[in-house]
């Protein structure tokens, strides 16, 4: 059962790298805050979070949610297992090794190669489908693009790992974060939140303009360039208008009377998060411009924890419900869970904020909170994903 839908073998391994990345990072922040021995990472180990979180989770969800909803938007044929099964196993082989070469030396080289040769052969099938048809495919191959740049970033954490040249681990975070995972996510959304909430919410006008797409992803691609240059001062130029359009979009959608449906709801706070971010972002440029520096880290993590996190519980539980026969409608543990997120959020961005000496164990109490959280959701999700649907039909 696992292996008859692309999202149930996708989604089992994110929830499965999520577990273990962020049990190694509790890890590290509990060294840090004097509660555990030290550990002798080979990589170091801010670098080592970000490539498992950029590289190890986010894109297995993604795959998975890709080549179920990918086909459905360009009216292809659904994906047959022999053509994406062989990359899931290099994929999975691949972060498999590259999590033990954090403590083992040159593991993490062969792993990447893995990951590389898999994400390749993903790739080939979602250029396919996003270049099949006539069909208008503008969001599809944003997407399709998006994650061209998450293998160079790849790419670029093995030129890292091979010459230890700190600049290759700046612009494969770079890659990852702002020119792959920011546009995948946000192309998702700019798809599939107004089409979910226009059969939910009563005389509901479909709101999807082109340009905030444009100042969106067009400025978290020139946010990525800027950070490689160094010119934090001049972040705001891009980000201002890329916050007002996100803010702006995220009231477009009606939020408040999609809070009457959590599944939903779900989605809209998640997005909502994307224009605090970068709202955050605009401010911390600002305040270098003026000479000051602030906020830390805070806005990388209302971006990563909130935005990407948030949604990625809210869709993936969706996804997962809707293709296994169950009722399209977040639990109360679900829903439960999804507010636990959001604290851990608050916890997180406060971790940047409080004196430096109460910051490690601030965010080790949000690495821990969202341990419990997806801990829990796990639990709930995970299994489904080698069970039959609920329904008796197949897939």
């Amino acid at each position: 059962m696992l292996f008859v839908a692309p999202h149930r073998a996708m989604f089992l391994s994110g929830g499965v790298m999520l577990l273990v990345s962020f049990a190694l990072w509790a890890a590290e922040l509990g060294a840090r805050a004097g509660l555990l021995p030290a550990i002798g990472w080979v990589f170091p180990p801010g670098w080592m979070h970000a490539l498992l979180v950029t590289g190890g989770i986010f894109p297995f969800f993604m795959f998975g949610f890709l080549l179920t909803a990918m086909p459905r938007w360009q009216g292809y044929d659904e994906i047959a297992e022999g053509r994406w099964l062989w990359s899931w196993r290099l994929l999975a082989a691949g972060w498999a090794l590259v999590t033990v070469g954090m403590v083992v030396p040159g593991v993490a080289v062969g792993g990447l190669v893995f990951v590389l040769a898999g994400w390749g052969g993903m790739q080939r099938i979602l250029w396919q489908v996003a270049h099949h048809g006539d069909l208008e495919a503008l969001h599809a191959r944003l997407v399709c693009y998006a994650m061209i740049a998450g293998m160079l970033a790849v790419l670029a954490w093995l030129s890292f790992a091979l010459s230890g040249d700190p600049v290759w681990a700046r612009i494969a975070i770079e890659l990852a974060v702002f020119c792959s995972l920011l546009p995948v996510f946000f192309g998702v959304c700019h798809r599939m939140v107004p089409f979910f909430s226009s059969s939910v919410i009563p005389s509901y006008v479909m709101v999807r303009p082109l340009w905030v797409m444009v100042l969106v992803v067009g400025g978290s691609v020139t946010h990525a360039l800027i950070d490689v240059a160094g010119w934090l001062s001049l972040r705001w130029i891009v980000d201002v208008p890329a916050a007002v359009a996100a803010l702006w979009l995220s009231r477009q959608w009606r939020p408040v009377p999609a809070m009457k449906v959590p599944l939903l709801g779900m989605l809209h706070i998640g997005f909502l998060w994307l224009g605090i971010a970068l709202t955050l972002f605009a401010i911390q440029s600002v305040a270098s411009l003026l000479g000051y520096s602030i906020l830390g880290m805070a806005p990388l993590h209302a971006l990563g924890v909130g935005f990407f996190g948030s949604v990625l519980m809210a869709m993936v539980s969706r996804v997962t419900l809707g293709h296994s026969g169950r009722k399209l409608a977040a639990d109360r543990l679900t829903w439960g869970l999804f507010l636990g997120l959001e604290a851990v959020v608050v916890v997180r961005i406060a971790a940047e904020l409080v004196p430096t000496g109460w910051s490690a164990l601030v965010m080790l109490l949000a690495v821990l909170g969202w341990l419990g959280v997806f801990g829990a959701w796990a639990t709930r999700y995970l299994p489904i994903y080698w069970r039959p649907r609920s329904d008796g039909r197949p897939g």
